[in-house]
C-alpha cells in the first residue's frame, strides 16, 4: 500500500521564464532572497511605528508646509513671545510632538530620524545579503546571520513535505514563503521569501530530486551515451536533433508573453486566482468544502456549546442575581472569544485537497493562502473522527501525525495535520484513498464504512472487546475492535467521539501491550501502537489478553516486513 500516491496526475507546465529561474536557483550555487525579503520579516513593524510617527506629525507638517494659521501661540497658547515666563516649567500637554516643535528642535528632530531610517535601511541590507541558500542535487542548506552565523541544512530524501505560505502582504510584492519540513523536532529550513511565480515549479523540482527521478535520469543518460557512442553516425546525428531540439521547449509562446507581462496583471491574477491550479490535478481527486458547511461546523461545536453555556451564566448572574461586577469581568473574553471563529474560517476557507504528479497537496486560507505538498510514505497515522454533535449532519474530520509536526490537537501545527476539517463520508473516502491507495479497494472500503458506521456485530471485519471489557467502558466497548489489511492496522474505538484510526505498518515504530490490576481481574489488556509524536494516539482501552498477544506477536512481525519491503523514501527509482 504505497501512501500519498499521484495517481495519474499531470505535471503542469510552468512558463518558460519561471522554468529559467528556477534552473538558476537550483544549479548548486549561492543565492539570495527576495528583495523584499527584509522588509516582510521584520519591516512591517517597522512601517508600523514610522506610520504611528507621521500620524501625529500631520499637523506640524502641515504647518511647516503651509503656513502656521493661528500658530502654537495663538490666543492664551503661552507662545515663546507671551507671558508665560519662557520654556521653563512647561508641560505641552504631555506631548513630546509639542515639545520639540515649539522649542524648536524640529530639525534636529528631523535629522535624528533620518539617521534612524538609513541606519535601519543600512541593517536591512545587510542582514538580507548574509542571508542566502543553495540547492543541490541531495540537500538544501541556508545560511543566515550577520553577528552570529547560522546555517542549516535539508536533506531531499529526509523531506517529509513542502509548505508554501503567500501572506497578504507578501502577495501585494509577489513573493511567498517557502517552508522543507524534515525528520525531527522543529527541524525544517525555511526560504523567506522568494518569487511567488517561481515558488511552485521550484516545489516540483525539490520533490522529484527527493524522489530518486534525478539519479535513475542520470543513469539513464549513461546508458544513452554509451548507446550512441556505439551505434551508427545516422542513428547518432538523429539523436543530437532531438537534443538539438530541447532548447526549443523552453522558448515562450507569444500566448504566454502575453500573459506574464505586466507586474500590475500579475498581482491582480495572483490575489484572484484560484487557491489550486486546475492543471495540476485530476478533477475526480479533488476534495472541496463549502463555506456554509465550513460556517456549520464551527458554529455547531463544543466550543460554541461551552460558549452559550458562559454567555448564559452571564446573563443570569448580571440580570438575575445583580452581579454586574461578572459581566465587566467576563464580557471581554466573550467578545474576544468571537474572532476564533473568524480565524477558523479565514484559515480553512477555499480548502482544497487533491492528488498531484508530486503527493498529496492541501490548500487552504481567504486572504492569507497556504498549500502543503506531501510525498508519498510520509503519514504515520490517519484519524477519522466524528463528535457526536455533528452525528446528524454525517460530518467527519481527518487528522494525521507526520513527521516534523509533532504536536498535540491545539498547537501550532494543528493546519498542517488537519487533512479535513469538516466532510461526509464521501469526501471521507476520497481523502483515504488519497492518503493510502491502498485502501481505495471493494474489500478494503467495506472494512472502512464498517469501522466507520457500523454497529455492534455488524463489523464482522473487527475482532470485538469482551462483554467483561464493559466494566471499564460501558458505553464503547461494543464499538472496540481491531482489524488488519496486508499492510495497514485500523483501530475502532469512541461512543460519543466515534474513531477510526489507521496505522501503515511500515511506519509503526513499536507495539506495547500493558495490564494492570483491575484489568488483570478481568483478564483484559490495552494495546498502544507508537508512532511519532501527534495529534493521533492509537490504542484499544480493552482487548482479551489472549487476542492481544497474538496481535501484538502478529503486527510485530509483519511490521518489521512492512519496512523492509518499504522504498516510499526514493518513491519515484
Amino acid at each position: 500500500m504505497s501512501e500519498a500516491g499521484g495517481g495519474g496526475a499531470q505535471r503542469p507546465v510552468a512558463p518558460a521564464a519561471v522554468r529559467r529561474a528556477v534552473e538558476q536557483l537550483t544549479d548548486g550555487k549561492w543565492h539570495r532572497l527576495h528583495w523584499a525579503s527584509p522588509l516582510l520579516k521584520g519591516g512591517i513593524a517597522f512601517i508600523a511605528i514610522l506610520a504611528f510617527v507621521l500620524a501625529n506629525l500631520r499637523e506640524r507638517l502641515v504647518e511647516l508646509v503651509i503656513g502656521q494659521t493661528g500658530g502654537p501661540a495663538g490666543p492664551g497658547g503661552g507662545g515663546r513671545g507671551g507671558g508665560g515666563g519662557g520654556d521653563a516649567g512647561r508641560t505641552f500637554n504631555g506631548d513630546p510632538i509639542s515639545a520639540i516643535y515649539e522649542t524648536g528642535f524640529t530639525g534636529v528632530a528631523i535629522l535624528i530620524v533620518i539617521g534612524v531610517l538609513l541606519l535601519a535601511v543600512a541593517l536591512f541590507a545587510v542582514a538580507w545579503r548574509m542571508h542566502s541558500f543553495r540547492i543541490g542535487a541531495d540537500a538544501v542548506e541556508v545560511r543566515s546571520g550577520v553577528v552570529f552565523r547560522h546555517n542549516r541544512q535539508a536533506r531531499l530524501d529526509r523531506i517529509q513535505g513542502i509548505h508554501i505560505t503567500r501572506p497578504l502582504f507578501a502577495r501585494l510584492f509577489g513573493a511567498a514563503r517557502i517552508e522543507l519540513n524534515v525528520a525531527g523536532q522543529d527541524a525544517k529550513v525555511e526560504l523567506s521569501y522568494l518569487g511567488s511565480r517561481q515558488v511552485d515549479e521550484l516545489r516540483r523540482e525539490l520533490l522529484r530530486r527527493a524522489s530518486g527521478v534525478q539519479r535513475a535520469e542520470a543513469a539513464a543518460a549513461v546508458v544513452a551515451a554509451t548507446t550512441r557512442s556505439s551505434a551508427p553516425l545516422s542513428a547518432a546525428g538523429t539523436s543530437a536533433g532531438v537534443v538539438g531540439a530541447a532548447p526549443a521547449a523552453t522558448t515562450s509562446s507569444p500566448a504566454e508573453q502575453s500573459r506574464e507581462a505586466g507586474i500590475l496583471n500579475r498581482r491582480v491574477q495572483e490575489l484572484l486566482g484560484p487557491e489550486l491550479d486546475l492543471d495540476a490535478a485530476p478533477p475526480e481527486s479533488v476534495v472541496k468544502i463549502s463555506p456554509l458547511r465550513l460556517i456549520g461546523s464551527l458554529v455547531v461545536s463544543e466550543f460554541t456549546l461551552v460558549l452559550l453555556l458562559v454567555v448564559a451564566a452571564l446573563f443570569f448572574s448580571t440580570f438575575v442575581l445583580h452581579r454586574y461586577f461578572i459581566l465587566f469581568l467576563l464580557l471581554p473574553s466573550v467578545l474576544g472569544s468571537l474572532g476564533y471563529y473568524v480565524r477558523r474560517f479565514s484559515k480553512a476557507a477555499r480548502y482544497s485537497i487533491a492528488a498531484t504528479s508530486d503527493g498529496v497537496r492541501v490548500g487552504f486560507g481567504l486572504l492569507s493562502t497556504s498549500n502543503d505538498t506531501l510525498p508519498p510514505g510520509r503519514i504515520h497515522a490517519i484519524e477519522v473522527t466524528q463528535p457526536i454533535l455533528w452525528r446528524p449532519m454525517g460530518w467527519w474530520m481527518i487528522r494525521i501525525n507526520r513527521a516534523g509536526h509533532a504536536s498535540g490537537r491545539g498547537g501550532s501545527s494543528a493546519p498542517h495535520t488537519l487533512l479535513l476539517p469538516v466532510g461526509r463520508l464521501a469526501d471521507v473516502e476520497k481523502v483515504l484513498a488519497l492518503l493510502l491507495p491502498g485502501l481505495a479497494g471493494a474489500d478494503t472500503q467495506g472494512l472502512v464504512m464498517e469501522g466507520l458506521v457500523a454497529r455492534g456485530r455488524a463489523a464482522s471485519g473487527f475482532s470485538r472487546a469482551p462483554r467483561r471489557a464493559q466494566w471499564l467502558r460501558p458505553f464503547s466497548w461494543g464499538r472496540t475492535g481491531l482489524a488488519r489489511t496486508d499492510d495497514a492496522v485500523l483501530l475502532r474505538t469512541g461512543f460519543f467521539w466515534r474513531r477510526l484510526t489507521v496505522l501503515p505498518l511500515a511506519r509503526l515504530q513499536s507495539v506495547r501491550v500493558s495490564q494492570g490490576p483491575v484489568r488483570r481481574m478481568l483478564d483484559i489488556a490495552e494495546l498502544h501502537f507508537n508512532t511519532i509524536a501527534g495529534p493521533v494516539r492509537a490504542e484499544l482501552g480493552v482487548i482479551d489478553r489472549r487476542a492481544a498477544v497474538a496481535v501484538f506477536t502478529e503486527v510485530s512481525a509483519a511490521a518489521v516486513e512492512a519496512l523492509r519491503a518499504d522504498g516510499s523514501h526514493r518513491w519515484a527509482s
